[in-house]
């Protein structure tokens, strides 16, 4: 079964977090307890860490973005299942960022 990674509320006061860092990819194993990203809050910067174990399929937000307290910003799930319900049936907004860029279609490839 899906399980949802959500912004949390890791100070008493923290009605919204930036994301920092992922500190998982997407195609990672995740247990539960493993840190996910870093998050920043009002009044300092927290570890995420996974309430699920399975594939972290997901990453529903960039680096540097801000999420409000209770939002989905991820999907842990097995390799298998149908996690379209959790995206809303959009694509994952991030991929590993070692995933290598292709050229323009106009530059020439180096020979």
């Amino acid at each position: 079964m899906a399980t949802k990674v959500m912004m949390e509320a890791l100070s008493p006061t923290m009605e919204e977090g930036r994301l920092v860092k992922w500190t998982k990819n997407v195609g990672d194993a995740v247990k539960s307890g493993d840190t996910l990203a870093e998050v920043e809050t009002d009044k300092a910067i927290m570890e995420l860490v996974a309430r699920g174990d399975g594939i972290l399929r997901a990453r529903l937000i960039d680096e540097g973005q801000t999420s409000t307290v209770g939002v989905t910003i991820g999907v842990i799930a097995a390799a298998d299942e149908d996690i379209s319900a959790f995206t809303g049936g959009a694509a994952p907004a991030s991929a590993p960022a070692n995933t290598p860029a292709a050229a323009p279609a106009d530059v020439p490839a180096p020979t």
